[in-house]
């Protein structure tokens, strides 16, 4: 095991962003375990937190299959291996995406309230969660993140597979990744307690941490 818990890997996490206290960042959790990451995270380095939610589209059929995933902004992100295997275009997903992006708006009322979204341009922004295994959806939420502009695009996790890092460290102007163990079967493998996290230790996270610039 590498860590402890989720709290243990966000203490880690935070000892390695200390370059950005002080800059005011925007730490966008991916929940619900990405918020358990963030919060020492986020009181470590002053920073304020918010969500970005990144959903995988699966087929109807076999809903495990990952064929996209989207991004609250629309952002889509094709699986174009599995796209060219089972010989689809992209319209052919228009209406599991539209039943995502529904889905994302329908967790962000329910953890964010009525809030507005937060200011991304111009600023430093962490995203966060408590491993990536494929990377698609992380992919998809730091392409949508990188379209408003943001003055320097961070990602911090705390374990993923060394290919997947390599694919994602491009799409980034820093990326903090704590291990990159082989054999990676799943996240929860390095982790002593990788219990389910419930809404309400999200919405109490939030609460504690709320935007305040």
């Amino acid at each position: 095991m590498l860590f402890q818990n989720r709290h243990d890997a966000g203490c880690r996490l935070a000892a390695a962003l200390q370059a950005y206290r002080g800059r005011q960042p925007l730490v966008l959790a991916v929940p619900r375990g990405g918020v358990m990451v963030a919060a020492p995270i986020v009181a470590a380095l002053a920073g304020e937190l918010d969500l970005i939610i990144p959903r995988k589209v699966g087929l109807p059929g076999n809903p495990e299959l990952a064929v996209a995933a989207v991004a609250p902004d629309g952002t889509v992100l094709y699986n174009q291996s599995v796209m060219r295997a089972l010989n689809l275009v992209p319209a052919d997903l228009k209406a599991l995406i539209e039943g995502e992006v529904a889905e994302i708006k329908r967790r962000l009322e329910v953890y964010r309230g009525h809030a507005g979204k937060p200011e991304i341009t111009g600023r430093v922004v962490i995203v966060v969660d408590d491993g990536i295994a494929t990377g698609l959806t992380i992919e998809a939420a730091l392409l949508s993140v990188k379209q408003a502009n943001p003055a320097r695009l961070v990602l911090a996790v705390p374990v993923a597979p060394p290919d997947t890092a390599a694919r994602l460290r491009p799409l980034v102007d820093d990326l903090i990744c704590l291990a990159t163990p082989v054999p990676f079967y799943a996240v929860g493998q390095f982790y002593e307690d990788f219990s389910q996290v419930a809404d309400d230790e999200v919405e109490n996270i939030l609460e504690k941490y709320k935007r305040t610039f």
